[in-house]
C-alpha cells in the first residue's frame, strides 16, 4: 500500500475531533498508511529570508506532520496577497474586489517552489499525493520541475469561475497550464467541471477525450466533480453532546413562542449575508404576520478584518441590522439577533435543531457544509426547512431544500414564509430525502471516491511536455543565465 502525502495550507492533527470533520477523513487514510501532511504551520518568522521557511517535524500518532514557517514578506505577497486577494475573489465572481498587484504573483510562485523544495526529500517513490485548494495550485507544477514523478492529486475547495472570469487573470495562462501537472484535478460540482472544461477548450485548445480526459501540451489530464461531505456520525455525536442539548433547550425556552431563523457563515462578501438580512426585513413587510413571531439569528464571525472590503461589510451589515431591528422591533421582540464572533462549533448542532428555518444564501460557494449540517441535526420527526442558494455548489446535491436566488430579495422572503408554513408531512418528507443523500455521500465517501480515481491507471500520455511549462520558466531562465556566466 503506497503512502498517502496530503499537502494544504494549514494542517491539523488528525486525531483531535475539534479539528473537524476533514481532518478526521484524511487522517484515517494519513494512519493507515503511515502517512505524511505537508504544509504551512501558521507561524510567521522573518528569521529566514523569502522563500527559506524551516521545516519542523512531529508524530501525530503514526502521521507525520511537516510545517514550513513564513517570512512576513511571503505571508504577505503569497497568503494575504495572491491566494486571499486575487484568487479568493476571482474564483468567486469578485473581478471588482481583487489587487492584481505584481509583487503577489511573485510571492505566490515564490512560496509554492519553497514548498516543492521542501516536500521533495521527504517523498518516497511509492507515495500518493493529494494537494488541497487555491493556495498550492502551482505546487505539482513546481514538483515535476524537480523530477518527482509520484501520482499528484488536486482537489479545489471554491468554486471555479466561467472562462472569461479565468481569464480576466492577468497570469491566468501559466496559473491554469500548472494544473496540467496534476494527474487528477477534483472541483466540487458539475457545474466547475464544465466552467474548466470550456476553460481548457477555448482558451488552452485542449482536446477532449471524453470520460473527463482531456490533453494538452503532451500531458493528459482528467477532471471530476468530488462533492465534499460531512462525517455525519461525528456531527450527530456533537448533536448528542451536553453543551448542543443544553444550547437547543435554552433556546427552546427563551423562544418558546416565536419560531426562529437561522444563518451561520464567516463575515465574507460571498456569503450573501446583507442580501439575506434584506430579504428578511422584506419578509416582516410583506408578510406582517411574522412581526413578534419570527426572529433571525445571524452568526457571522470575524474574517480578515484588516482588509478593506471585509471592513466595509461588517459596517454594512451592523447598519442594515440596527435599522431592521429600529424600524420592526418593540419591548417584548427583538426581531434580529446579530453576533459577531466565534460560536463554540459544539453548540452549533442545538442552534440548528431549534430553528424552525436554515438560511444559506451564498451568492456563490464551493460546496457550503452548513447546509448538511443543518439537514443533520434536525429532529426527523420535525425537522427545519433548509433555505439554500441555488449558487451553492451543494444546490446539486439537495434539491429538496427551497432553492432560491441570494440577488431576489422578494423570491427569498416568498421563500421564508413558505418554510415557515410548510406541513409537517411535507418537512418530514423534503428532510428523509436530503438525509439520504448526506449519509451516502459523506465526507469518507469523498476521500474514497477522490483516491480510487487518483490510484486509476497512469494516464496514456506520460511523456513530458515539449516545452517547459510556465511555472518552470524561471527555474529554465536561471539555469541557462548561469550556464553562460
Amino acid at each position: 500500500m503506497s503512502r498517502l502525502v496530503v499537502v494544504s495550507n494549514r494542517l491539523a492533527d488528525p486525531r483531535k475531533p475539534a479539528a473537524g470533520g476533514l481532518a478526521v477523513a484524511l487522517g484515517e487514510s494519513l494512519a493507515r498508511t503511515g502517512g505524511l501532511w505537508f504544509g504551512w504551520s501558521g507561524t510567521v518568522d522573518d528569521a529566514a529570508g523569502p522563500g527559506e521557511g524551516q521545516v519542523h517535524m512531529r508524530k501525530a500518532g503514526s502521521v507525520t506532520l511537516a510545517t514550513v514557517d513564513l517570512n512576513q514578506e511571503d505571508f504577505a505577497t503569497y497568503y494575504q496577497g495572491y491566494a486571499n486577494s486575487v484568487l479568493w475573489p476571482v474564483f468567486h465572481y469578485r473581478l471588482d474586489l481583487a489587487d492584481f498587484h505584481s509583487a503577489y504573483v511573485d510571492g505566490y510562485r515564490r512560496v509554492n517552489r519553497m514548498f516543492a523544495q521542501k516536500l521533495l526529500p521527504l517523498l518516497r517513490d511509492d507515495d500518493t499525493i493529494w494537494i488541497h485548494d487555491y493556495h498550492l495550485i502551482p505546487l505539482a507544477s513546481e514538483l515535476r520541475a524537480l523530477g518527482c514523478r509520484q501520482r499528484i492529486g488536486f482537489f479545489l475547495h471554491i468554486p471555479v469561475p466561467p472562462p472569461l472570469i479565468l481569464a480576466a487573470l492577468p497570469h491566468h495562462p501559466w496559473l491554469m497550464r500548472s494544473l496540467l501537472a496534476y494527474d487528477l484535478v477534483g472541483l466540487q460540482s458539475q457545474a466547475d467541471v464544465s466552467h474548466l472544461r470550456r476553460y481548457l477548450l477555448s482558451e488552452m485548445q485542449a482536446e477532449e477525450l471524453g470520460d473527463g480526459r482531456f490533453a494538452a501540451h503532451g500531458r493528459e489530464l482528467r477532471l471530476q466533480a468530488f462533492p465534499i461531505g460531512i462525517d455525519v456520525q461525528e456531527f450527530e455525536r456533537l448533536g448528542a453532546a451536553p453543551e448542543a442539548v443544553q444550547t437547543r433547550t435554552a433556546l427552546h425556552q427563551e423562544y418558546s413562542r416565536r419560531q426562529l431563523l437561522l444563518g451561520i457563515d464567516r463575515l465574507d462578501y460571498s456569503k450573501g449575508i446583507p442580501q439575506r438580512v434584506r430579504a428578511f426585513q422584506q419578509l416582516l413587510e410583506k408578510y406582517p404576520e411574522n412581526r413578534h413571531s419570527a426572529t433571525l439569528i445571524m452568526i457571522a464571525s470575524p474574517s480578515r478584518d484588516d482588509v478593506n472590503a471585509y471592513a466595509d461589510l461588517r459596517q454594512e451589515l451592523e447598519g442594515l441590522c440596527g435599522a431592521i431591528n429600529g424600524d420592526y422591533g418593540d419591548l417584548d421582540w427583538m426581531p434580529l439577533r446579530y453576533i459577531h464572533r466565534v460560536v463554540a462549533r459544539r453548540r452549533v448542532p442545538g442552534l440548528c435543531r431549534a430553528s424552525r428555518v436554515g438560511l444559506v444564501t451564498p451568492l456563490r460557494d464551493g460546496m457550503n457544509l452548513v447546509a448538511k449540517e443543518y439537514v443533520v441535526a434536525q429532529d426527523p420527526e420535525d425537522p427545519g426547512v433548509l433555505v439554500l442558494s441555488r449558487f451553492a455548489g451543494a444546490a446539486e446535491q439537495l434539491q429538496e431544500a427551497l432553492l432560491v436566488n441570494p440577488y431576489d430579495t422578494e423570491g427569498m422572503a416568498d421563500a421564508i414564509q413558505t418554510a415557515l408554513r410548510m406541513p409537517l408531512h411535507e418537512r418530514q418528507q423534503r428532510h428523509a430525502r436530503l438525509m439520504e443523500r448526506i449519509r451516502e455521500h459523506d465526507v469518507h465517501w469523498w476521500r474514497r471516491s477522490f483516491l480510487e480515481a487518483l490510484a486509476a491507471p497512469a494516464p496514456a500520455i506520460l511523456n513530458p511536455p515539449l516545452e517547459p511549462l510556465p511555472a518552470q520558466a524561471d527555474q529554465a531562465a536561471a539555469s541557462s543565465s548561469a550556464s553562460a556566466a
